[in-house]
């Protein structure tokens, strides 16, 4: 997966909780990377991923 993809992915998950389709729960899912691309990360792209999972873990009941 593509740094650019990553950023992305994060971006469109941390953009709000409701859509179309449904709330956050509906169509987030936890973001699981290898560790070579966890490596690769930036601070800040490192961050948004550990919110969005984080936020799914209070709100969804997602589990590590």
């Amino acid at each position: 997966m593509g740094k650019g993809l990553i950023i992305a992915a994060m971006a469109a998950a941390l953009a709000g909780c409701t859509t179309a389709k449904g709330g956050f729960c509906a169509v987030a899912s936890p973001m699981r990377l290898s560790v070579r691309v966890v490596d690769a990360l930036a601070d800040q792209e490192a961050r948004a991923l550990l919110a969005h999972n984080r936020k799914g873990e209070k709100l969804c009941g997602w589990r590590p």
